[in-house]
């Protein structure tokens, strides 16, 4: 894992000598990778839309025909989202209301109602063999994870910092639904706010991903080190769209 963090590092150190860039490259950066990230985290939980159809749900607020609505709405609320997380990267802390408010811009148009509320209903992952905590627990939990983060981000590298983030808080699972968009935009926001690029977990690698985050109800070190390799993709993707 440690070569594996050192190789981030100087791939991450190209970029930074990369910089600064124009702001035309970083607004088309951010256009990409909104793309990228919108599509596979939707794939990820089933949504039916190609990266192709996200991207015209997107840009030209169009619906695809044949396709569920709701893939739509997961679609554009996550790209709010993602809109959100930005005004994020400039601090060192995410709070409840940060998290909320991710929830809430991609939630919206599914369920106003619990969008950016915690669950007062117990939920379960399909397949797993470990139950999420009861719904009077999860305002405890989360302003106990929220509170924790600073020591968490103090004590582990960056990117392992990200995971962990990601981790803690899908297995709290604090919301009806759409734990796992939240997670994955958590993770990057602490990505971007350490100065690392957007990680995207391919929909290819969910069966791995998923086996992972299992695992790592025992040991998480699997689940760090999938996510340590995505970065490290991302990072060399990022520098192949700047070179």
């Amino acid at each position: 894992m440690q070569k594996l963090l050192t190789e981030i590092d100087l791939l991450r150190k190209k970029i930074q000598e990369l910089y600064p860039l124009s702001d035309h490259m970083l607004q088309q950066l951010k256009e990409y990778y909104r793309i990228g990230l919108t599509y596979s985290s939707n794939a990820l939980e089933g949504n039916s839309l190609t990266e192709s159809e996200t991207k015209i749900a997107i840009e030209d607020g169009l619906t695809v025909g044949g396709k569920p609505l709701r893939d739509y709405f997961e679609a554009i609320g996550h790209s709010e989202a993602y809109d959100f997380m930005f005004t994020l990267i400039k601090g060192d802390v995410i709070s409840q209301e940060d998290i909320k408010t991710l929830h809430r811009f991609f939630y919206k148009r599914i369920d106003e109602t619990n969008a950016g509320t915690y669950r007062n209903e117990k939920v379960f992952i399909s397949g797993s063999k470990y139950s999420c905590p009861n719904p009077e627990q999860v305002p405890i939990l989360m302003k106990q994870l929220v509170d924790r983060l600073p020591q968490l981000k103090k004590t582990n590298h960056p990117v392992e910092y990200a995971a962990l983030v990601h981790k803690e808080f899908v297995f709290i699972h604090p919301f009806v639904d759409g734990n796992g968009r939240v997670a994955r935009l958590l993770m990057n926001t602490a990505l971007l706010q350490a100065g690392y690029c957007i990680a995207i977990i391919p929909p290819i690698l969910r069966a791995q991903y998923i086996q992972a985050l299992e695992d790592a109800h025992a040991n998480d070190a699997s689940f760090k080190e999938l996510i340590a390799q995505q970065v490290k993709e991302a990072c060399k993707d990022y520098l192949r769209l700047i070179e």
